[in-house]
């Protein structure tokens, strides 16, 4: 190669180089490589936001000196310094310079030049806040479970009876018959349906009618926790399982003797599907890492917002496990297939919000009856509750009826909302716009334009949209609007 050629060489490299350190550092994950004495040659942005540390400082550093929590064994990347060990989606917890407690997910791995470790490269993502609640969670839960343990008179946990689910369409009717039965014997339940369905009203209504309606009721949704954190969570830790890792009892141990509900199933790693699959047949659960087994006699319903058809197509569910757990389905219908029960259900949620508005709202008019009637509702109950609840927000003080022009925009077809709302109106306000309405409507367009577009990803739609995504998933269910995509519904999860 000529010399022109070398030097052409080496401004491409450089040039690559930079490149590839900018995008180290607006990545949303920590990196922090070291050489082969452990010190510190390269740190980016994330790192030093979730360790609190300036990079100025750490460079150079070795990683004792930057963590004096840690030890030979508990560092990750000295274990791949000095052993040359990968290290996959481990849970850290560790204390920084300004001691500060922090908790990540790393994984971390060797670097080679010529068969020999020249350094380790690490990648971390922050879930401090996330193992804050998750402590605090499992730390109350524990609390519930030694009140009921030491009082067995006291009631459980569970707050919905049957009486308080409402309906008499056929379809509904049979599921809640179905349910009362299960609730005899101590077989495990599947119950499934869309969202917003009402499948934990009915687990909690069948635990209260149970033989452990005195014992805890423990709700888990499955798809709420990192999987990293989950099998913690499940069966509970035991002191050195993880750096950080305390003495703990899972959510089977905090259930035992009354009734554990484990909600959107299908979100569940494989890996832990096994293991839970373990837990049900023995009747006996293992702390992660401990070696002692315990008997747990706890009731399991289990619920997934899909058909087991379905989960069992995608392979997201094992079948083995929905076999065991299969013993008694009740399949909870939409709300589409029961609008009979919208009339009783809207009274309901008028009285329920008569007490929270202090208001003294009579009824619905029948033309905004006739528009709940023709519309969908694919977010089921919980977004016809939403409607109802946003018509208190827009009533004017003395008004006693829910009329057309009080309902969402979205109920309407394009072009009939506003003639609605005109006609609907006094004439007095015969030109009012309740912009609150007319915002939600664009806000929830918009939201559904951004889904279709990134196929249901919530994560790529949050960031379009230039919202965190727990906002955004509170929004999907404040809207109805469903996750029914098959390109990103695992990441919807």
């Amino acid at each position: 190669m000529t010399e022109n050629g070398d030097e052409e060489m080496k401004s491409s490299v450089n040039q690559f180089s930079t490149q590839f350190e900018w995008i180290l550092n607006v990545i949303n994950v920590g990196v922090h490589i070291v050489n082969k004495d452990g010190d510190t040659v390269f740190y980016n942005e994330m790192m030093a936001h979730i360790d609190g540390l300036d990079r100025e400082q750490v460079l150079g550093e070795n990683i004792f000196q930057l963590y004096p929590s840690l030890t030979d064994e508990s560092s990750t990347l000295h274990v791949a310094l000095e052993k040359g060990n990968e290290t996959i989606e481990s849970i850290q917890t560790y204390v920084n310079l300004k001691e500060k407690k922090i908790t990540s997910i790393n994984s971390t791995y060797p670097l080679y030049e010529d068969g020999e470790i020249i350094g380790a490269v690490e990648i971390a993502k922050d879930i401090t806040k996330v193992m804050n609640m998750y402590d605090q969670i499992v730390d109350l839960r524990s609390q519930l479970a030694e009140t009921h343990r030491k009082n067995k008179f006291s009631e459980g946990t569970a707050t919905y009876h049957f009486s308080d689910l409402i309906g008499n369409s056929p379809a509904f009717k049979q599921a809640i018959s179905l349910a009362k039965k299960a609730a005899r014997t101590h077989s495990p339940v599947m119950i499934y349906g869309p969202t917003g369905t009402g499948k934990e009203l009915v687990a909690q209504s069948i635990h209260n009618v149970s033989a452990q309606r005195n014992q805890p009721f423990i709700a888990q949704n499955c798809a709420a926790v990192p999987k990293e954190l989950m099998e913690g969570l499940l069966f509970g830790t035991t002191k050195g399982a993880f750096t950080g890792a305390m003495d703990r009892m899972g959510i089977f141990e905090q259930a035992n003797g009354g009734t554990l509900f484990l909600d959107e199933l299908n979100s569940l790693d494989l890996g832990l599907q096994a293991k839970l699959l373990r837990v049900l047949q023995e009747g006996e659960v293992r702390r992660v890492g401990g070696s002692k087994e315990q008997k747990i006699n706890v009731k399991i319903i289990a619920a997934m917002n899909i058909s087991p058809e379905e989960a069992l197509e995608r392979g997201i569910i094992r079948s083995d496990l929905f076999f065991r757990l299969n013993v008694v389905t009740i399949q909870m219908p939409s709300l589409s297939e029961r609008k009979t029960d919208i009339p009783e259900i809207v009274n309901h949620f008028i009285q329920k919000f008569n007490k929270s508005f202090f208001t003294e709202v009579r009824g619905i008019s029948q033309k905004a009856m006739q528009r709940l009637l023709q519309y969908p509702w694919p977010g089921n109950i919980r977004e016809l509750g939403h409607a109802i609840e946003l018509t208190f927000n827009v009533m004017d003080a003395g008004e006693d009826m829910i009329d057309e022009h009080h309902l969402p925009a979205y109920l309407f077809p394009s072009g009939n909302y506003a003639a609605a709302n005109v006609q609907s109106q006094p004439s007095p306000l015969k030109n009012r716009i309740d912009l609150p309405v007319v915002l939600e409507e664009m806000e929830r367009e918009m939201i559904i334009n951004m889904f279709e577009k990134y196929n249901g990803n919530i994560s790529k739609t949050a960031e379009a949209l230039n919202i965190k995504r727990q906002g955004l998933q509170y929004k999907l269910n404040k809207y109805g609007i469903e996750k029914v995509y098959t390109a990103g519904s695992k990441e919807s999860k």
